[in-house]
């Protein structure tokens, strides 16, 4: 996965993959403050991992950057636009961010060492590929546009309410959504839920598919997969344009892109299709409610979705697999209660 950041407000636009790219707009030479955040990124990259230790788990990536005198071109056209593309968060919630959540996510994916880093794969196809493989098997028992509206509990069973179907009754419900979409759902939440899932918050985005290669960076030297886009208030909403030709090696003349949050900026001509995306949040608040998620994985309803972890498919498939191994544990006490009982 490769990287860049162009704004027009700062004149500026770089792609961190190699020296080409990272001098892409030639008169970064000359240019001191440029220096300074190249600098400033290799004394984060060596140092933010142990410095993470010596900080409680309350501290932010905003209290750290400044406590560490950090630049404010390290900040603005470096980390952040980073960590704002990865989690498509407004740039303001990413200085909210707790430091050891974002460190332990740069570290992990390679993100703070600039050679050898891991080679970031797609499915071919796309995410919808392994969707359809995972339906498969039972296609015939899924039920499409037919949402739970409601779902309460009692000591014996489940209820689940759809406008297709009413009331049913289950014996235990596995909740694969959204965290607000989830307690939304609850008819009878409990105060741990209303906790937990209220703490987890989410923030719209809006995605567009099109053609209009202006929303790239004006020297192609400079383009990559993923390219940030600065506007003049740089921290109120994010704004990345993904190169899918890259993303997906299409073998196509036309770029295909798809740009969140930049719909004004692109024309009109060249759009193929909108969407809109939510995307979780994570703050303070949402980093001590995932520590508590085992208090509400029990009593026959079993939450999962990517907001436990980092907020990625695969982390929707971790929580699947936590959930699965609760409602396993669940099933052995029943069947050696009912062994006993007998």
């Amino acid at each position: 996965m490769t990287f860049s950041v162009h704004s027009r407000h700062d004149d500026i636009e770089y792609n961190g993959a190699s020296l080409n790219g990272l001098f892409a707009q030639r008169r970064n030479l000359l240019r001191p403050s440029y220096f300074r955040m190249i600098r400033d990124i290799l004394r984060f990259n060596k140092r933010a991992p142990s410095d993470a230790n010596d900080y409680d788990a309350t501290t932010t990536v905003g209290e750290y950057l400044n406590d560490n005198g950090y630049g404010r071109h390290f900040a603005e056209h470096y980390l952040i636009p980073m960590a704002a593309a990865i989690w498509s968060a407004e740039p303001i919630a990413v200085y909210d961010m707790p430091l050891k959540f974002l460190i332990r996510f740069f570290a992990n994916h390679g993100l703070l060492q600039l050679r050898d880093r891991p080679q970031w794969r797609v499915i071919k196809g796309g995410s919808r590929e392994y969707v359809t493989k995972l339906i498969a098997g039972h296609r015939d028992r899924i039920r499409l546009n037919s949402p739970v509206e409601k779902l309460r509990r009692d000591d014996m069973r489940i209820q689940l309410f759809t406008r297709s179907a009413g009331w049913e009754d289950y014996d235990y419900a596995f909740v694969a959504c959204h965290s607000d979409q989830a307690l939304a759902m609850l008819d009878d939440a409990t105060p741990s839920e209303c906790d937990i899932l209220g703490a987890i918050l989410y923030q719209e985005n809006e995605a567009t598919l099109h053609t209009d290669v202006s929303l790239m960076p004006r020297r192609r030297r400079a383009w990559a997969a993923w390219n940030y886009h600065l506007p003049e208030d740089s921290r109120t909403h994010v704004a990345v344009t993904y190169n899918m030709n890259q993303l997906q090696r299409l073998n196509t003349a036309t770029p295909y892109l798809v740009t969140l949050n930049n719909d004004r900026e692109i024309d009109t001509r060249h759009v193929i299709r909108r969407m809109r995306y939510e995307h979780p949040v994570f703050s303070l608040e949402s980093i001590a409610a995932q520590a508590r998620h085992h208090e509400i994985n029990c009593d026959r309803t079993y939450f999962c979705g990517a907001y436990w972890h980092n907020g990625f498919h695969e982390d929707g498939v971790v929580s699947a697999l936590n959930a699965l191994e609760h409602f396993e544990g669940r099933l052995a006490d029943a069947k050696l209660h009912l062994r006993r009982a007998s």
